[in-house]
């Protein structure tokens, strides 16, 4: 029998006490799957205070969006100046909810037109959150300026880590061409690799964000979305295409005053293939405009530096692999110990199936994008060391009865943004790697 959560609806107003611990002083906003309250706690705290409307969710689903938002409570936990911090947990009538900082500048799109920001210092932040939660093996996903908070001193912090962007679709009501509806507001924000509808999602990488931002930012400075209109379904076939073409309008861009200072940092962030793009945070660090770069020198980075992000590098027992982002965060694997269980010298990681004999199974909500034969792990017993390979050895390769070969995965591995092929890469202490949208940190032990 499957996991069962039963829930009451809940709707929350001014006045009113959540779990005899918070009272909530006013609605912030409410989205699809969850609404956010500003509340008051007994000592006189203010917080937001995020709660999952689980009732407005089928049986089946619930407990894979729990799951989510308990992903989205841990990421808030990581010591990040450039990240909403969450503060605890709790439930109300059975709806999880998530108590976390309270940012009263709002957010970066109302403060952009009511000219209470500078964008080159925000751009900065932004990319210090990203390059914060991609050295921790995740990716936002949903990068938009919706999600990014302004905090009493002005600075911005991202936020809404979980449950939203990308991994929504997976769960709401299909529209039109099979596009889910819920989507469809995220799509001006999504690079070309994400938005096959009939493929479903790529492969995740920072590079996700990274063309979310230039999209942002371009947004930001011209108040335009980069590739043309997008206000209804009509619009959608058409901006995509362009965004799959890189045919956004670099004329607006140069109009604007101040704009030209962003066109390289831009035209690098929405290039459409991915491995032409900007790769991680620290490459679009290095071309921000002149006032971002002051800020960058004077500005003393704050980053993370738990053990999250550094992880232990002498190896002393062996290697280990935990997964960072997925249904099993916080799960670890001794590679040498499932080793030595095995007898052989390779492991082999896909997707967990009845039926599939994967050492290290990938366990998703969604799998389609975790091929049940995805990779393989084999140590080299001269010099110690694992190499990842892309595919598995197998004899269902179209080639007849009996037919051996190596057979690749579908939508590929990737060791931090480096795409892997067959012949395989070496793995070092701290590589992210990932597997459709699964990513684990590889680690000395």
């Amino acid at each position: 029998m499957g996991e069962y959560i039963i829930s009451e609806r809940c709707d929350f107003g001014r006045g009113d006490g959540i779990d005899g611990r918070f009272t909530v002083e006013k609605v912030l906003g409410e989205g699809t799957f969850g609404v956010v309250y500003r509340v008051r706690a007994a000592d006189g705290g203010v917080f937001a205070l995020k709660l999952l409307k689980l009732w407005d969710v089928v049986s089946s689903e619930r407990p894979a969006l729990v799951r989510r938002f308990d992903m989205e409570y841990s990421t808030g936990l990581i010591p990040s100046n450039y990240l909403v911090h969450s503060y605890g947990q709790g439930k109300a009538k059975g709806n999880p909810y998530i108590v976390m900082e309270f940012c009263p500048g709002g957010d970066l799109a109302s403060a952009t037109k009511e000219h209470r920001v500078s964008l080159q210092l925000a751009g900065a932040q932004i990319l210090y959150g990203l390059r914060d939660l991609h050295k921790c093996g995740k990716v936002h996903r949903d990068l938009k300026p919706e999600n990014v908070l302004l905090r009493q001193d002005g600075s911005a912090v991202l936020t809404d880590f979980g449950i939203s962007g990308d991994r929504n679709n997976r769960m709401t009501e299909k529209g039109i061409n099979g596009v889910p509806k819920q989507m469809f507001g995220t799509f001006g924000y999504m690079p070309p690799e994400q938005v096959n509808p009939r493929r479903g999602n790529a492969t995740v990488l920072p590079t996700t964000d990274i063309f979310s931002y230039g999209v942002m930012m371009y947004q930001l400075v011209t108040g335009e979305l980069p590739f043309g209109r997008l206000q209804s379904e009509a619009d959608l076939p058409s901006y995509i295409e362009r965004g799959r073409t890189g045919r956004w309008d670099r004329e607006r861009l140069g109009a604007v005053p101040g704009g030209q200072a962003w066109a390289r940092l831009i035209e690098a962030c929405l290039a459409p293939d991915f491995k032409q793009r900007l790769q991680n945070a620290d490459e679009a660090l290095a071309l921000l405009p002149a006032a971002g770069q002051d800020f960058m020198r004077a500005s003393v980075y704050k980053g993370v530096s738990s053990e999250l992000t550094k992880p232990q590098t002498e190896v002393v027992n062996g290697i280990l692999l935990r997964v960072m982002q997925g249904e099993e965060s916080g799960r670890v694997y001794k590679l040498d110990q499932l080793l030595a269980a095995t007898g052989r010298l390779l492991l082999t990681v896909g997707r967990q199936t009845l039926g599939t004999a994967n050492t290290i199974p990938i366990k998703e909500q969604d799998t389609s994008y975790v091929s049940r034969y995805h990779c393989t792990l084999e140590k080299n017993p001269q010099n110690r060391g694992w190499i990842l390979r892309d595919g598995q050895w197998r004899s269902d390769t179209g080639g007849g009865p009996g037919t051996f070969g190596w057979k690749r995965s579908t939508n590929g591995t990737y060791i931090n943004s480096t795409e892997v092929d067959a012949a395989g890469l070496y793995i070092r202490p701290g590589d992210i790697i990932t597997i459709g949208d699964v990513k684990l940190r590889a680690e000395a032990y």
